[in-house]
């Protein structure tokens, strides 16, 4: 169990999936990148976001997931058949925090913005192979949990931890579930990330990844095809604003990933209304078509040099500091078989960091509202 938990370990989150497994020389002939796609695809018009990001609002049902073999004879879905029940409980909290924004374009109806030429398409273009060739660091601190999972939910502390600019290091938090034996692993992957090698700047982007296990390829936001998005205004791979200032004010966001009863696609949703982005396309997977068997809410960093030069994770803050000061997750909570949110049960869960002096875990607790958790540390940055 514990060569299993390592092993998922290494492929927490997107841009990990991304470099250490996503993009090869197989990749490029069996998947098409977004840009060549959209060559080929009806867009009403182009949107330029004050931070220079660029989107095209593409027809719905002309998005890159369907020139995936495996969609071509999809039938959209745009909304799912039910939600899991136990939406409305909300929690207490003695201290106050506000939804953050994910980027926000305003598509017409039946259209989706997807980004254009992103910088983190482009930049990964031109340095795989430097990438690919060295050995791939991580480090981690939060909540590894095995059981059976029909979707997570979690309510994320938003920070921009720093990274150094100058290597290909990475800093990211977020929600992971996935199936299947080693080698073969399953993943759908929610996160907000902090690359400066990657996307060209150290905010916090909004991102979506998915990991087929069988064929060993990994997608990130719609850089290539997978993820079916019927929102007409979140933009994925944008930032995430506001976000939280240390000791001042704390922003969030929550997320919701759960696996449609009839037509077992995996469905995203984000704030407190619970609004839909999109989906996964129960087709596109081996291992977690009918469920997931492990997750992982926390944060992360990886790259070349995160165990020599670790980054921040969190606020940059260990744990102990608490409200304010240090990064954290609260009501973590699970959906069963049943189709409901449940709390995770306490003897399935392992609680932790990877290196104590780097990043913490404090604050663990769990109640009728999900596990609660403080997380996160300064790393070595210099």
């Amino acid at each position: 169990m514990n060569e299993r938990q390592a092993i998922r370990a290494f492929l927490l989150m997107s841009y990990l999936v991304l470099v250490t497994r996503g993009i090869d020389a197989g990749t490029t002939d069996r998947w098409e990148k977004t840009g060549q796609i959209l060559k080929d695809q009806r867009f009403r018009k182009t949107i330029i976001m004050e931070d220079g990001d660029v989107y095209d609002c593409i027809d719905v049902n002309h998005q890159p997931a369907f020139s995936h073999s495996l969609l071509k004879d999809h039938k959209i879905q745009m909304e799912p058949s039910s939600f899991p029940t136990g939406l409305n409980i909300k929690s207490s909290f003695q201290h106050e925090f506000v939804q953050a924004n994910l980027s926000t374009i305003d598509c017409p109806i039946g259209m989706v913005p997807i980004q254009k030429n992103s910088k983190l398409d482009q930049i990964t273009v031109h340095n795989i192979n430097q990438v690919s060739n060295n050995h791939i660091q991580h480090e981690e601190a939060g909540i590894k949990y095995l059981d059976d999972l029909y979707g997570v939910r979690a309510t994320i502390n938003v920070y921009e931890p720093k990274v150094k600019k100058d290597n290909a290091d990475l800093s990211q938090t977020g929600i992971q579930i996935d199936n299947g034996p080693e080698g073969q692993i399953d993943s759908i992957v929610v996160c907000y990330s902090v690359a400066p090698h990657y996307a060209g700047d150290s905010f916090a982007r909004f991102h979506v990844a998915w990991t087929d296990g069988v064929l060993n390829k990994s997608c990130i936001d719609h850089n290539c095809p997978g993820f079916v998005q019927v929102s007409k205004s979140v933009g994925l791979g944008g930032r995430v604003q506001p976000v939280s200032v240390y000791n001042g004010p704390q922003y969030v966001i929550t997320i919701l990933i759960f696996k449609d009863p009839e037509t077992k696609n995996w469905w995203l949703a984000y704030g407190e209304q619970n609004t839909l982005i999109g989906y996964w396309p129960s087709s596109l997977f081996t291992r977690i078509k009918d469920k997931g068997d492990f997750s992982f809410w926390g944060g992360h960093v990886a790259g070349p040099t995160a165990s020599i030069y670790s980054p921040q994770i969190g606020s940059g803050h260990f744990a102990s500091e608490g409200y304010g000061k240090a990064a954290f997750m609260r009501n973590i909570q699970i959906v069963d078989e049943n189709n409901k949110l449940v709390t995770p049960n306490k003897y399935k869960d392992l609680v932790g960091t990877s290196d104590l002096l780097k990043y913490s875990v404090d604050g663990y607790k769990i109640n009728k509202y999900g596990m609660h958790m403080y997380y996160g540390g300064p790393g070595i940055l210099v």
